[in-house]
């Protein structure tokens, strides 16, 4: 199946002055579809009804899942992507009307409560003042995850081979001794790099890409021995341990329903 690029348009800035205090938008996409880099001038909540995207801002990644959302603040320019079979949904929140939740991206729960009061928005039939008060509860309810399926994609000429590497083929073993005999450099010399560009170790780098990887398969319904083989562990209980590490749940919370 062939990929879809879509080209966003940029919107006006008379736009971000919209009198809308929560405007919904869903899609099912029928194959692996790419968005260009783009911004909007409201304030953007990302979630799936089903299967994974990706955001990324700069060289921040993040994974959108039926659980796990992102808020996108206004004016923040984003790349997307997500799988074929994933329905997403976007609601954008009038910058005139509502309070921002965060001036930068952040990861939002997305939990029983808050995804039955933003269906309900999607009612065309809801009267006036039910309206008003379900966006009343929606942002009473809205709150930061202090979980999040982040990678930051390291940019230098070091690194980006590795990361090209296993972003394209998660379940690549390779060690960090090997990337260094490789590279012609010393394993504490890439050690150093990912901890500069990163924030965190190269195994807990690899396990986060490899995290993001397992959940797009997880949530289009593969097994989870077939994904723990995809994404480069040895049994299903070495991938189980390390993808609770990473992300606080276990591979069953993000299984297809």
């Amino acid at each position: 199946m062939t990929r879809e690029t879509r080209t966003v348009p940029e919107p006006a800035p008379s736009a971000a002055h919209a009198p809308f205090v929560i405007h919904g938008y869903d899609e099912l996409v029928d194959r692996d579809t790419s968005w260009n880099a783009h911004a909007h001038p409201w304030d953007e909540l990302l979630w799936n009804e089903r299967g994974a995207s990706m955001a990324v801002v700069g060289e921040r990644a993040w994974t959108i899942t039926p659980t796990l959302g992102l808020w996108m603040p206004a004016g923040t320019r984003h790349s997307g992507s997500a799988v074929a079979g994933t329905w997403f949904r976007a609601h954008f929140f009038g910058r005139a009307t509502t309070p921002s939740l965060s001036d930068v991206p952040v990861a939002v729960e997305i939990t029983p409560l808050l995804r039955l009061l933003l269906e309900r928005l999607g009612d065309t039939d809801l009267p006036p003042d039910s309206r008003a008060a379900t966006e009343v509860m929606v942002l009473d309810v809205l709150t930061p995850s202090p979980r999040e399926l982040l990678v930051h994609v390291p940019a230098s000429a070091l690194l980006r081979p590795i990361a090209d590497a296993v972003r394209e083929n998660p379940g690549d073993r390779r060690t960090l001794s090997h990337w260094a005999a490789e590279l012609g450099v010393s394993p504490r010399t890439i050690t150093r790099a990912f901890n500069a560009e990163t924030g965190t170790s190269f195994a807990r780098w690899v396990a986060g890409v490899r995290a993001q990887h397992a959940v797009a398969l997880l949530t289009r319904g593969w097994e989870v021995d077939v994904v723990a083989e995809e994404v480069g562990y040895r049994s299903a209980s070495a991938f189980g341990a390390a993808f609770r590490r990473t992300t606080g749940l276990t591979p069953g919370s993000f299984r297809a329903r």
